[in-house]
Protein backbone atom coordinates (compact mmCIF):
# COMPACT_ATOMS: atom_id res chain seq x y z
CA UNK A 1 0.00 0.00 0.00
CA UNK A 2 1.60 3.62 -0.98
CA UNK A 3 2.28 5.82 1.35
CA UNK A 4 -0.32 8.93 1.98
CA UNK A 5 1.02 12.32 0.97
CA UNK A 6 1.31 15.33 3.29
CA UNK A 7 -1.91 16.92 3.86
CA UNK A 8 -2.10 20.62 2.10
CA UNK A 9 -3.22 21.85 5.63
CA UNK A 10 -3.39 20.08 9.08
CA UNK A 11 -6.78 20.57 11.30
CA UNK A 12 -6.45 19.71 14.60
CA UNK A 13 -10.15 20.07 15.29
CA UNK A 14 -13.69 21.19 13.61
CA UNK A 15 -15.55 22.76 16.45
CA UNK A 16 -18.84 23.89 14.77
CA UNK A 17 -21.19 22.37 11.99
CA UNK A 18 -23.22 24.91 10.10
CA UNK A 19 -26.10 24.34 8.20
CA UNK A 20 -28.48 26.70 6.38
CA UNK A 21 -31.93 27.07 6.95
CA UNK A 22 -34.93 29.24 5.73
CA UNK A 23 -36.55 29.50 8.56
CA UNK A 24 -34.80 29.92 11.98
CA UNK A 25 -37.52 29.41 14.13
CA UNK A 26 -39.04 25.99 12.95
CA UNK A 27 -35.64 24.92 12.42
CA UNK A 28 -34.81 25.26 16.10
CA UNK A 29 -38.20 23.45 16.79
CA UNK A 30 -37.65 20.57 14.51
CA UNK A 31 -34.03 20.19 16.15
CA UNK A 32 -35.53 20.26 19.46
CA UNK A 33 -38.64 17.70 18.41
CA UNK A 34 -36.20 15.35 16.78
CA UNK A 35 -32.84 15.19 18.17
CA UNK A 36 -33.57 16.92 22.09
CA UNK A 37 -31.43 19.63 21.45
CA UNK A 38 -33.71 22.34 23.08
CA UNK A 39 -30.68 24.91 24.53
CA UNK A 40 -30.17 27.68 21.52
CA UNK A 41 -28.20 30.86 22.00
CA UNK A 42 -29.92 33.06 18.80
CA UNK A 43 -28.19 36.04 17.23
CA UNK A 44 -29.10 38.70 14.76
CA UNK A 45 -26.04 39.51 12.52
CA UNK A 46 -25.74 42.83 10.52
CA UNK A 47 -23.25 45.92 9.90
CA UNK A 48 -23.95 46.64 13.63
CA UNK A 49 -22.05 43.82 15.05
CA UNK A 50 -20.38 42.20 11.88
CA UNK A 51 -18.03 44.61 10.48
CA UNK A 52 -15.76 44.00 7.27
CA UNK A 53 -17.92 42.08 5.22
CA UNK A 54 -16.55 40.58 2.43
CA UNK A 55 -18.24 38.39 -0.40
CA UNK A 56 -16.56 37.03 -2.81
CA UNK A 57 -13.59 40.00 -1.98
CA UNK A 58 -15.99 42.73 -2.48
CA UNK A 59 -16.80 45.28 0.39
CA UNK A 60 -20.57 43.89 0.87
CA UNK A 61 -23.23 44.07 3.96
CA UNK A 62 -25.75 41.56 4.71
CA UNK A 63 -27.85 40.44 7.53
CA UNK A 64 -28.24 36.89 8.71
CA UNK A 65 -29.62 35.24 12.07
CA UNK A 66 -27.77 32.32 13.80
CA UNK A 67 -28.80 29.73 16.46
CA UNK A 68 -26.32 28.33 18.54
CA UNK A 69 -26.57 24.63 20.12
CA UNK A 70 -23.71 22.69 21.86
CA UNK A 71 -23.75 19.22 21.18
CA UNK A 72 -20.94 17.42 22.52
CA UNK A 73 -17.99 18.97 21.51
CA UNK A 74 -19.43 20.31 18.29
CA UNK A 75 -21.20 23.80 17.75
CA UNK A 76 -24.34 23.35 15.91
CA UNK A 77 -24.82 26.41 14.42
CA UNK A 78 -28.07 27.20 12.45
CA UNK A 79 -28.32 30.04 9.18
CA UNK A 80 -30.96 32.36 8.11
CA UNK A 81 -30.18 34.37 5.42
CA UNK A 82 -32.18 37.96 5.33
CA UNK A 83 -30.84 40.06 2.98
CA UNK A 84 -27.52 41.38 0.95
CA UNK A 85 -25.01 39.15 -1.58
CA UNK A 86 -24.01 36.28 0.98
CA UNK A 87 -22.89 32.66 0.32
CA UNK A 88 -25.77 31.29 2.39
CA UNK A 89 -28.68 32.88 0.17
CA UNK A 90 -26.56 31.53 -2.69
CA UNK A 91 -26.50 27.78 -1.17
CA UNK A 92 -30.91 28.34 -0.23
CA UNK A 93 -31.00 28.76 -4.24
CA UNK A 94 -28.61 26.36 -5.33
CA UNK A 95 -28.94 23.64 -3.03
CA UNK A 96 -32.13 24.33 -0.58
CA UNK A 97 -31.96 24.09 3.15
CA UNK A 98 -28.45 21.50 4.16
CA UNK A 99 -25.04 21.21 5.49
CA UNK A 100 -23.12 24.46 4.71
CA UNK A 101 -19.84 24.13 6.10
CA UNK A 102 -17.72 23.30 8.87
CA UNK A 103 -16.00 25.55 10.50
CA UNK A 104 -13.75 27.23 13.33
CA UNK A 105 -10.91 25.67 11.81
CA UNK A 106 -8.65 27.98 14.90
CA UNK A 107 -5.72 29.95 13.21
CA UNK A 108 -3.58 32.58 14.36
CA UNK A 109 -3.57 35.28 12.11
CA UNK A 110 -6.77 34.96 9.51
CA UNK A 111 -5.13 36.80 6.95
CA UNK A 112 -2.34 34.94 7.09
CA UNK A 113 -4.19 31.67 6.47
CA UNK A 114 -6.56 32.96 3.88
CA UNK A 115 -3.83 33.78 1.84
CA UNK A 116 -2.06 30.00 2.26
CA UNK A 117 -5.58 28.48 1.37
CA UNK A 118 -5.82 30.63 -1.54
CA UNK A 119 -2.22 29.89 -3.01
CA UNK A 120 -3.11 26.26 -2.48
CA UNK A 121 -6.11 26.67 -5.02
CA UNK A 122 -8.78 27.72 -2.68
CA UNK A 123 -10.57 30.49 -2.47
CA UNK A 124 -12.07 33.03 -0.13
CA UNK A 125 -15.82 33.00 -0.55
CA UNK A 126 -16.42 35.71 2.37
CA UNK A 127 -15.36 36.80 5.54
CA UNK A 128 -15.94 39.74 8.18
CA UNK A 129 -15.39 40.34 11.76
CA UNK A 130 -17.40 39.77 14.96
CA UNK A 131 -17.14 40.70 18.55
CA UNK A 132 -15.51 37.34 19.12
CA UNK A 133 -13.25 37.81 15.71
CA UNK A 134 -12.35 37.39 12.40
CA UNK A 135 -13.80 35.01 9.95
CA UNK A 136 -13.56 33.45 6.41
CA UNK A 137 -15.25 31.07 4.51
CA UNK A 138 -12.74 28.98 2.12
CA UNK A 139 -13.94 27.36 -0.73
CA UNK A 140 -13.29 23.77 -0.44
CA UNK A 141 -16.34 22.16 -2.14
CA UNK A 142 -14.92 20.47 -5.01
CA UNK A 143 -12.06 18.67 -3.24
CA UNK A 144 -14.58 18.41 0.43
CA UNK A 145 -18.01 18.79 -0.91
CA UNK A 146 -18.06 21.28 1.93
CA UNK A 147 -16.79 24.83 2.87
CA UNK A 148 -14.47 25.20 5.27
CA UNK A 149 -14.60 27.94 8.11
CA UNK A 150 -11.26 29.49 9.37
CA UNK A 151 -11.75 31.56 12.82
CA UNK A 152 -8.98 34.04 14.22
CA UNK A 153 -10.79 34.71 17.85
CA UNK A 154 -10.38 37.97 19.81
CA UNK A 155 -9.04 35.98 22.47
CA UNK A 156 -7.93 32.81 23.47
CA UNK A 157 -11.15 30.20 24.33
CA UNK A 158 -11.10 26.44 25.38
Amino acid sequence: MAKPSSPIFKVSGLYQVGIVVRDLERSMEQYSKVLGIDKWGTLYCDPSNTRDMTYHGNPVEYRFKVAFAKVGYIELELIQPLEGDNIYSDFLKEHGEGLHHLGHLRVKNLNEAVRAWEKAGFSCLQSGRVPEGTYAYIDTVKALGVILELFEFTKEVS
